[in-house]
């Protein structure tokens, strides 16, 4: 009975949603689709006690795209090291942290070539950036987010980054990626700096452009965004006759804002980003980073949110995307959980929210829901993140909820480097823990185009492929 009230899809909205979905696959297909996409479902189902043969289905099952990544996140340990190593960079033991000063051995900062070749001090510098071997008695939550500092140098590689997790899309079957970065290297943020706050947005921006914020930071952001795509297409060897799939994976950024710092940074990195995805496509959207329970975080939630409702007036045209309630009982006070997702989409104007895992904390939680389900706002679920940072898994976790009320849903990755995930696991997580169906996953996955803050032409092109790819996955002998 609980899988059927889960997957049975009995809103009117999730009935709806599927109907629209199916209605964009040309008519003269839909007989050969439809039957494929049923044989298809019914194997699907004899997986379901089966793990390694749901990995190996999940794996080459076309996935489309990931909507919430991080992309200093998105990358192993193993390969910040290596890149660490070829730079001649140096690993602090004390703080298990890559730097680029002299290395001394016996002063405790080794080359990062020799923790490469010493076998427990390499584990150890891999669990200290990841979650590898992570003792859930322990403190996820702070493991996971001081992660982030032991990257040092070898994370502003940029292009390297990018062709490693374009080339581990490819491989997943994942087409298009929306990565979040800081696409101007902090000059947002440094000008910010220069310019005291006002309780006049308007006033407030205007000081900051006339200070050279659109002059300064759109080229500069330009700038780094060509080198960094020169970088991978590069490393990848497009264009050649030995290219690298990831090649063909789309590529396109969210502006980070970094929401635990003054409000100096936080509303010029805004204005910022709101700038850039003006006038380069490239840069679609922009969301708040950093830990939603720092206490500068729960401080100023509110500001911040007056802030993008200021701006989103400007500049109407630009998409948001927000990471709220990615909270749980006792790591904030009772308060904090009761409004930070309906503020995020009424306030803050998010088309697109992450985690939502504290939805049921918000006051009229049932209510959020259907508001969510009527306004297509679609939630970006982290399976591992959510379970490695706030303990929320399996029946804890709202998944089940949302597909209930017709709330759009899309799988997503978030930090698989720091989480050691991939695509393929969090689709694995989701099934196992929720007991999806096949319909199910494969409209999540239809979602993760749809709702993508792409082109019109390249979402078009994107939810053609991937018909296609269904089509030829659904075809395949099953064994």
């Amino acid at each position: 009975m609980r899988r059927r009230a889960l997957i049975g899809c009995t809103s009117v909205a999730a009935a709806l949603s599927i109907a629209l979905t199916a209605a964009q696959v040309p008519a003269r297909r839909a007989p050969a689709a439809a039957s494929g996409e049923a044989t298809t479902a019914k194997h699907f189902d004899t997986l379901r006690s089966d793990p390694l043969r749901l990995y190996a289905f999940l794996h080459d099952m076309p996935k489309g795209g990931d909507l919430h990544n991080h992309l200093s996140g998105a990358v192993y340990a193993e390969s910040y090291l290596t890149w660490a190593a070829a730079e001649g960079w140096c690993v602090a033991v004390a703080t298990m942290t890559i730097v680029a000063d002299r290395c001394d051995q016996a002063a405790g900062t080794p080359a990062a070539a020799a923790v490469l070749q010493n076998l427990p001090l390499f584990a150890r510098t891999v669990d200290a950036m990841s979650m590898r071997h992570w003792d859930p008695a322990q403190n996820g939550h702070d493991h996971f987010f001081e992660s982030f500092s032991r990257f040092g140098p070898a994370s502003r590689k940029t292009g390297d980054m990018l062709a490693d997790v374009a080339s581990r899309a490819a491989a997943e079957h994942v087409s298009y990626l929306e990565l979040m970065v800081t696409p101007d290297g902090g000059a947002a943020a440094a000008i910010g700096a220069t310019i005291p706050p006002s309780d006049d947005f308007a006033a407030w921006r205007d000081r900051l452009l006339a200070a050279g914020l659109r002059d300064k930071v759109v080229p500069v952001a330009k700038a780094r965004l060509d080198e960094a795509e020169a970088r991978e297409k590069q490393l990848l060897r497009c264009g050649t006759p030995h290219a690298d799939a990831g090649c063909d994976v789309t590529i396109r950024f969210i502006g980070q804002v970094a929401r635990a710092s003054a409000p100096q940074t936080v509303f010029a990195q805004m204005v910022g980003w709101f700038e850039l995805v003006s006038v380069d496509p490239r840069v679609v959207s922009l969301n708040l980073v950093q830990p939603e329970d720092d206490p500068t975080a729960v401080r100023d939630f509110s500001l911040q949110m007056a802030m993008l409702d200021f701006l989103h007036g400007r500049y109407p045209q630009v998409p948001i995307a927000l990471h709220a309630g990615e909270l749980v009982n006792g790591l904030v006070p009772p308060p904090v959980l009761r409004s930070h997702i309906r503020e995020s989409i009424r306030t803050g104007h998010a088309l697109r929210i992450g985690h939502a895992t504290s939805v049921m904390n918000e006051d009229d939680p049932y209510g959020l829901l259907r508001e969510m389900a009527q306004r297509r706002i679609l939630v970006e679920v982290t399976p591992s993140s959510n379970d490695q940072i706030l303990g929320v898994k399996g029946l804890s976790h709202p998944l089940r909820l949302f597909v209930q009320y017709g709330v759009p849903v899309a799988i997503s990755t978030d930090d698989m480097g720091v989480a050691r995930s991939s695509h393929t696991l969090e689709f694995v997580k989701a099934v196992t823990e929720h007991d999806l169906n096949y319909v199910t996953i494969k409209r999540m996955v239809r979602n993760s185009i749809q709702y993508s803050f792409a082109d019109p032409d390249t979402k078009t092109r994107l939810q053609s492929d991937l018909e296609r790819a269904f089509v030829a996955f659904e075809r395949q002998p099953r064994q």
